[in-house]
C-alpha cells in the first residue's frame, strides 16, 4: 500500500515537474516557445553547425503598428490577433524549424538549415502569409511584419549577437520600408543604436519642452491676401541638436509616439490660433497634419473636440490636413472618422493630392474642402512636360467637387502667375512665405483691432 502511495506521489510530482518546466519554456499566450527555450535551440544549432560547417537564419519579426491595433481594437483584440499569428506562422514554417515568441509583437524563427536564399524565401513567405486579414472577434484585421535576418557564422558566432543583429536587421527594415526583410549589414548596428538612442530621447521631447511649431503662411491667389498657416513640427534636442521632421517623424511614426505628438501639435497650434483671433485675424484659419495611426485611433474626434472647446477656437479655424495615400490606408475606417471631424465644423483637406491611387468614387465621398496638389508638380511647372496638364486636370476635378484647390512649394514668380492663371485658389511656398517661429509670423506682426 505504501509503494503504491510513493509511485502515484512520485507520477504527481514528476507531472508537476514537467508542466513547470513547460510553463518556464513557453510563452503564456501563445504557447510558443518563449526566450529561453530559443536561446537553448540556438546554442544547439551552433554545436550542430559547427560540427558540419552549416548555415542557419535567424529571422526577428516585429509587427508593424501594432499599437495602434491595440488601441483601436483592444488589448483582448490584440492578444487574438497575436495568438492568431502564432498558429500562421507554425502553419508556414518547416518542420523541425522554431518558431518563438519573445514578447511583445516580437517573434523569431531559428531555420535549420539555411541559405540566405532560403532564408529570403522563407521571409517572403512569411510577409506573404500575414497579407490575408485575420477574423477577430467579427471583424477583419490586417497585419504586417518587418523581418531581420542573421546568418550563422557571418553574422554572428552566439545566440546573443545573432539575436542582436537580426533585430538590427528587423530595425532597418521597418525604417526603409515596412512589410518587407533586410539581411544584417555591418553597418545597421551602429545607425540602429543611434535610431534606438533618438527614439528614447523623442519620448521625452515633450516634456522638456523641445518641440515646436513653425508656421507657413498661405495667400489668396487672387489679391494676396493671407488666408491662413499651415503648422510644421520642430525638434530642438538638448542632446542632438536640431533634428528635421524627416529624421524624426519616421521614428514617430513605427514606435507608435506620433499619436501622442500629433495630440500636441493639434492643441498647440489651436492654441496659437485663439492667440491671433483675439489680435483680430478672425478669417484665418492653422491647419495641422494628421498621420495614417491618429486617423485609426479612436480617440481622434474626441481630442479635437475637447481641444476645440479647450481654446474656445472656432471649428472653422481649424483644417486637419491627410495625404492621399492616408486616407486610402484604411478606406473604410478613415472614412467614418473624417465624417465625424467634418460634423464639428472643421475643414478637411486632402494632401500630396495626384501621387496616391484613389478612385474617383471613394474621393466623392470623402467630406474635403480642399484639394493641395503635391508639390512635385510645382517644381516641374516651366519644364514645358505634361505637369502642367495634370495640374489642370487636379484643379478642373476639385472645381467640380467644391473643392478650394491649394498649390504648395511654389519658388518662383513664374510658378506663381501659372498657378492663378490656371485657377488655384491658395498658394504656398517658399516665394510667399518661409516657415517660421509664431512669433516671426506676419500674423504676429499685423495684430488687427477688432
Amino acid at each position: 500500500m505504501l509503494d503504491v502511495r510513493t509511485d502515484r506521489l512520485s507520477h504527481s510530482l514528476n507531472e508537476a515537474n514537467n508542466e513547470l518546466t513547460e510553463l518556464a519554456l513557453h510563452d503564456q499566450l501563445t504557447r510558443l516557445p518563449n526566450r529561453m527555450l530559443l536561446e537553448d535551440r540556438l546554442k544547439r544549432a551552433i554545436y550542430r553547425s559547427e560540427r558540419s560547417s552549416g548555415e542557419f537564419a535567424v529571422l526577428f519579426m516585429n509587427l508593424d503598428g501594432f499599437k495602434a491595433i491595440n488601441e483601436t481594437f483592444g488589448h483582448h483584440v490584440g492578444d487574438k490577433l497575436l495568438k492568431a499569428i502564432a498558429r500562421r506562422l507554425q502553419q508556414v514554417s518547416r518542420e523541425g524549424d522554431t518558431v518563438s515568441r519573445i514578447g511583445g509583437d516580437e517573434y523569431v524563427l531559428l531555420i535549420e538549415p539555411a541559405s540566405p536564399e532560403q532564408s529570403a524565401l522563407m521571409a517572403n513567405r512569411l510577409i506573404d502569409a500575414l497579407e490575408q486579414s485575420f477574423q477577430i472577434s467579427n471583424q477583419a484585421v490586417h497585419a504586417s511584419a518587418s523581418i531581420g535576418i542573421a546568418i550563422y557564422p557571418q553574422d554572428g558566432k552566439s545566440p546573443h549577437q545573432l539575436m542582436v543583429n537580426s533585430s538590427a536587421a528587423m530595425h532597418h527594415a521597418k525604417q526603409q520600408c515596412r512589410n518587407s526583410y533586410r539581411f544584417f549589414e555591418q553597418a545597421m548596428n551602429a545607425d540602429v543604436q543611434l535610431q534606438m538612442q533618438l527614439q528614447q530621447d523623442l519620448r521625452q521631447a515633450i516634456d522638456n519642452n523641445e518641440l515646436m511649431l513653425y508656421y507657413q503662411p498661405k495667400f489668396k491667389a487672387t489679391d494676396g491676401s493671407m488666408s491662413g498657416l499651415e503648422a510644421l513640427i520642430r525638434w530642438q534636442s538638448a542632446k542632438h541638436g536640431f533634428i528635421t521632421p524627416d529624421r524624426f517623424l519616421p521614428l514617430a511614426e513605427s514606435s507608435g509616439l506620433i499619436v501622442l505628438i500629433g495630440n500636441w501639435v493639434i492643441n498647440e497650434a489651436c492654441r496659437q490660433m485663439k492667440v491671433w483671433s483675439l489680435q483680430g485675424h478672425r478669417d484665418c484659419s492653422v491647419a495641422v497634419n494628421l498621420s495614417a495611426l491618429q486617423l485609426q485611433h479612436t480617440s481622434l474626434v474626441d481630442v479635437v473636440a475637447a481641444t476645440l472647446k479647450k481654446h474656445e477656437l472656432s471649428p472653422s479655424q481649424l483644417v486637419l490636413e491627410v495625404t492621399e495615400s492616408t486616407a486610402m490606408h484604411d478606406a473604410e475606417t478613415s472614412l467614418k472618422v473624417l465624417n465625424n471631424l467634418s460634423a464639428l465644423g472643421v475643414a478637411i483637406s486632402i494632401d500630396d493630392f495626384g501621387t496616391g491611387y484613389s478612385s474617383l468614387l471613394y474621393l466623392k465621398q470623402l467630406p474635403a474642402n480642399e484639394l493641395k496638389i503635391d508639390r512635385g508638380f510645382i517644381t516641374e511647372l516651366e519644364q514645358g512636360n505634361d505637369d502642367e496638364a495634370i495640374v489642370q486636370a487636379i484643379i478642373a476635378l476639385g472645381k467640380t467637387l467644391g473643392m478650394r484647390i491649394v498649390a504648395e512649394g511654389v519658388e518662383t514668380s513664374e510658378q506663381q502667375m501659372l498657378l492663378t492663371r490656371l485657377g488655384c485658389d491658395i498658394l504656398q511656398g517658399y516665394l510667399l512665405g518661409k516657415p517660421t517661429p509664431a512669433s516671426a509670423s506676419p500674423l504676429s506682426n499685423t495684430a488687427l483691432t477688432s
